[in-house]
């Protein structure tokens, strides 16, 4: 194989429109192909890069219709997905949102390359993601949220301890994105989540 048939991490993160740390747990998770030069340094066929790149789209694009809208009188509760690398935090809002008796289906994910495959197979209608998380962090899932016009009607919340600054350094949040600071005031986050409930029965009625 020629040397321009082959790239580095860097510029397989530049191709895909990723960060560095996320195509490297793609490369150790087998999705994308690649091996280690004598010096340490990883090589990743374009090959590679290019048939993950289109098998993604078709998966996110062509593989999933956009969500019908749902008939009048359809009382299908919405889904909730929680992306929480802690598993102390994910144990406590399983246990607030279970106490809320919201109607609606609750799905945790660990990380953000567990939530994006999670999403692509059975989007939710609300999402709850912290922002800081090894590999694929919040900001990358919410902006490959917001990108896709096919996820255009999810309720999107970002859940941190970052200070202002901090959020405005990595392009503050995203317009449409509720934001709530850590530790999370739950009555507030509870309104929020009734909110979003409320919202989606009213497009099931038709209202």
């Amino acid at each position: 194989m020629q040397a321009a048939d082959v790239c580095t991490t860097q510029q397989a993160a530049e191709l895909l429109g990723i960060s560095v740390t996320s195509v490297q747990q793609l490369v150790e998770a087998g999705v994308i192909e690649a091996w280690k030069t004598r010096g340490g340094h990883r090589r990743i066929p374009l090959a590679a890069v290019h048939a993950y790149k289109s098998g993604y789209a078709q998966h996110s694009q062509e593989g999933r219709a956009p969500r019908p809208s749902r008939p009048p009188g359809d009382a299908s509760p919405p889904s909730i997905l929680v992306i929480e690398d802690n598993p102390m935090e994910r144990a406590l809002y399983q246990r607030q949102l279970a106490s809320w008796g919201l109607p609606a289906s609750v799905r945790f994910c660990e990380n953000g390359y567990q939530a994006l495959m999670e999403i692509a197979r059975d989007q939710p209608d609300i999402l709850l993601s912290d922002i800081i998380m090894d590999g694929i962090d919040g900001y990358e899932v919410i902006r490959t949220i917001l990108a896709d016009p096919l996820l255009a009607d999810m309720h999107i919340a970002m859940l941190s301890s970052l200070p202002p600054e901090a959020l405005e350094d990595r392009g503050g949040v995203p317009p449409g994105v509720v934001f709530f600071a850590k530790p999370v005031n739950y009555d507030e986050l509870h309104g929020y989540l009734r909110a979003c409930c409320a919202s989606h029965a009213r497009r099931g009625f038709g209202t």
